[in-house]
């Protein structure tokens, strides 16, 4: 149970439903920042406008899984009004409230490390992670049927790179009878594509491996897809790019050649929002109670 703790909430999409769900069930109280056109009533939780939170009272803030944008800014698709989270605001807060976010960025690194804040990303946890990689291969798989004109079955796929995310997309595109390759750079990993009965190619020869493609699934968060790759593409060619924004694709070449490139980064929320948001509220509940439990050993 988390009874007693002060629990902040800030902005979101539905995924942060599931969460608010979650830990009202276990007895928290939480602020609600940036929820105001949100109809659904949880008991244990207010809504409050975020000039008007004690700060000083809170165990816990907890962000949306993009955490903020560069100048602070928090999204949420349940108010109009812009949410800025700020070094002054975490300055307020007790010494040992913890910062929770799915991912991070140079500003949110930045002001948690000057307010000296711990802050935890969840997406660097490998069970969420992989947990997360079932909804957005889901979602990969809804966005290839809806944007070409041929079956998954047969078609030639690279994906790009072998993470927790691309881990799952090579393998689940390979079941349902796509010829995939999987592009890597590490020996470890060009190891494992091949274990799993993959075909394997590094990275430095992508631009060959393009040529005769159906579909390319990047989830590298890095330009990879640049010009000179897509250049050598089928013009035909779809491009799904699953990495955190801005992606790895050059996407103003991709239209100049009339190739349909897709950023999709937080799928999960869009095709399966309560089971990406009960996924998150089991991983925070846990992590939540055991900070609790450490602080009650210190005291």
């Amino acid at each position: 149970m988390l009874t007693d703790m002060h629990i902040a909430v800030l902005g979101g999409d539905a995924r942060q439903l599931e969460i608010i769900r979650k830990l009202t069930e276990l007895d928290a109280k939480l602020f609600l920042i940036g929820f105001e056109q949100l109809a659904q009533p949880f008991s244990g939780a207010v809504k409050e406008k975020l000039e008007n939170v004690d700060f000083s009272q809170m165990d816990s803030l907890i962000l949306p899984v993009p955490g903020t944008n560069l100048q602070g800014e928090v999204e949420t698709i349940f108010s109009s009004e812009k949410i800025v989270l700020t070094e002054q605001i975490l300055n307020m807060t007790p010494s040992y409230c913890t910062i929770y976010s799915g991912i991070s960025n140079t500003y949110l690194d930045q002001i948690s490390k000057d307010s000296n804040r711990r802050l935890i990303q969840l997406f660097e946890r490998d069970d969420v992670a992989i947990y997360n990689s079932i909804p957005t291969v889901e979602g990969t798989i809804m966005m290839a049927i809806q944007n070409t004109d041929i079956t998954i079955h047969q078609s030639s796929i690279a994906v790009l790179g072998l993470g927790r995310v691309g881990m799952s997309v090579a393998r689940t595109f390979a079941l349902l009878g796509a010829k995939v390759k999987v592009g890597a750079r590490k020996s470890a990993h060009l190891a494992r594509i091949t274990e799993m009965g993959l075909v394997p190619f590094h990275l430095n020869d992508l631009k060959d491996e393009v040529k005769d493609l159906d579909m390319c699934i990047n989830t590298i968060p890095s330009l990879i897809l640049n010009a000179g790759i897509i250049a050598n593409m089928p013009s035909n060619s779809l491009i799904i790019d699953l990495a955190s924004k801005p992606g790895g694709t050059d996407f103003r070449y991709a239209e100049k050649r009339g190739i349909k490139a897709l950023l999709a980064p937080g799928l999960p929320g869009i095709v399966a929002p309560k089971s990406a948001g009960q996924i998150l509220a089991n991983v925070l509940s846990q992590l939540l109670a055991e900070d609790l439990e450490k602080r009650k050993e210190k005291s």
